[in-house]
């Protein structure tokens, strides 16, 4: 039991290092200070519950994959689209499986699951949790191109491209209609 506690609390100091990686694509764009992969996880995960709420499905469970969807970039780093031109990344599924290898058996089978289900699409929750993933790009380009970042409208289409749901397509347009404080004014409207 030791040691599963041991590797149990290697692997929560692993996760953090999500909150210092920076997602390098934003770098590519010109972002001089770009979201963590933490960052993006955590609204990606918020993003996952309120799509699975609004497609019927469980967005407990959708925010649980997403919060694990890019764990593994803990040990493989953030590759942008054109590094995986030249570069082979060890499937995440397998990644995962080092990265719990020891931990409480329970822990492991939670977190592997919960990469399996989000790589296999196997259910409605994945898909939204994918679509969250692109969804969050998408605002988070928004947000860079507000900022004054004018490389980022290939982030945007690529987003759009890939959204599955309904819903994420749904809240994509609005997105992109609407400006990222524009509901500070309706709050301090009284709206």
């Amino acid at each position: 039991m030791a040691e599963e506690l041991s590797r149990l609390t290697g692997l929560l100091y692993e996760v953090g290092l999500l909150k210092r990686y920076k997602r390098t694509g934003w770098l590519v764009a010109g972002v001089r200070d770009p979201e963590s992969v933490a960052d993006h996880s955590f609204r990606t995960a918020i993003i996952a519950s309120v799509i699975a709420a609004l497609e019927g499905g469980d967005p407990e469970r959708a925010a649980f994959m997403s919060l694990f969807h890019d764990t593994q970039e803990s040990r493989i780093t953030d590759i942008h689209h054109l590094g995986r031109l030249y570069l082979k990344a060890a499937p995440n599924e397998e990644v995962t499986a080092d990265q719990v290898r020891g931990v409480p058996a329970v822990v492991a089978e939670m977190v592997s699951g919960a990469v399996g289900e989000y790589e296999q699409k196997t259910s409605l929750e994945a898909v939204c949790a994918r679509d969250a993933d692109k969804l969050e790009c998408l605002i988070q380009a928004v947000e860079y191109r507000e900022q004054g970042y004018q490389n980022v409208q290939p982030w945007i289409d690529s987003s759009l491209a890939a959204l599955k749901t309904a819903s994420a397509k749904r809240l994509a347009d609005e997105a992109l209609a609407t400006g990222s404080l524009e509901w500070v004014k309706r709050v301090l409207n009284g709206d």
